[in-house]
């Protein structure tokens, strides 16, 4: 099978919002889209049948309706629709091992300013064998102009290999033609925390030995990627309240999850948490060892 984007689709604002960026996406990267449409009772198909009694008419047009849309924005590239008669969570799962990357919509909460991720989105970020990447619905205002996005951040632990994390988030940033952040959050320890603030002989060893790991870490990235510019932040924050507040603005946040290993039950680390609740731009989350 041909290198594909998977988009979910369920007629939702939130969905077709996904179905845009991931259009966008398979563009700038050159791939096919795929629009997938999966319900349980999706009729098999039958060899002949006149369209008034097709038990599949509102799936294919949930999906027709999608694709033209997207076709007259992106005329040459290529999308494909794909129905499939089986539960939502498992046929998004089998998508993202076929992809190179799963595109799903997420509802903001505004009164939170938060995602919803219900009951398929949580365990498909969470087991997913490829980066999933979750898009918020667009909410400006009609005739309104979005604001330009800068860049691509991405969250480091330094901690562990990140090569999977590092080499989505410099291939992103090459795609777009835009600048990368590397942010590595590092919470200040009790005994350096006085009364005024933080002590300064303390911050100041901290972010020189972060910049320094930090600096190790993405130097074979910069040979690789030459044409990406790349800047590091480093923040004496909480991991998760720094990489929040470093993607305020960016075109993409790029976070990783540890791959699920067998015998041990999926979940997102508390970065993950923080950018998939909190984070106003699109979400990858990507699985790495």
């Amino acid at each position: 099978m041909q290198p594909v984007v998977t988009v979910g689709l369920d007629g939702s604002p939130e969905s077709l919002a996904a179905a845009r960026w991931a259009a966008d996406e398979a563009e700038k990267r050159r791939l096919t889209l795929r629009l997938l449409h999966a319900w349980p009772l999706l009729a098999p198909e039958p060899a002949h049948a006149p369209s008034e009694v097709d038990q599949n008419y509102w799936a294919k047009r949930l999906v027709h309706t999608a694709r033209a849309e997207l076709q007259a924005r992106h005329p040459d590239l290529t999308i494909v629709g794909s129905l499939m008669a089986d539960d939502a969570q498992h046929a998004l799962l089998q998508a993202a091992s076929e992809s190179e990357m799963l595109v799903l919509g997420s509802r903001g909460l505004e009164s939170v300013e938060s995602y919803f991720l219900g009951d398929i989105s949580m365990p498909v970020v969470a087991r997913a064998e490829r980066p999933v990447i979750l898009v918020r619905a667009e909410t400006r205002e009609e005739g309104a102009h979005p604001a330009p996005a800068s860049g691509v951040v991405v969250a480091l632990k330094l901690r562990g290999s990140s090569d999977d994390l590092l080499d989505f988030a410099f291939h992103s940033a090459a795609a777009r033609g835009v600048p990368l952040m590397a942010v590595h959050g590092r919470s200040v320890p009790l005994h350096a925390r006085l009364p005024w603030g933080v002590d300064h002989d303390v911050s100041e060893e901290m972010t020189k030995d972060a910049r320094k790991e930090l600096g190790k870490a993405l130097r074979p990235w910069h040979e690789k990627y030459p044409q990406v510019d790349v800047a590091d932040s480093i923040r004496l924050a909480s991991p998760a309240k720094a990489v929040v507040q470093a993607a305020e603005g960016a075109a993409l946040l790029v976070v990783g999850r540890r791959a699920h290993r067998h015998g041990v039950a999926p979940h997102l680390g508390p970065v993950a948490h923080a950018a998939l609740h909190h984070g106003r731009c699109p979400v990858a989350v990507v699985p790495h060892d």
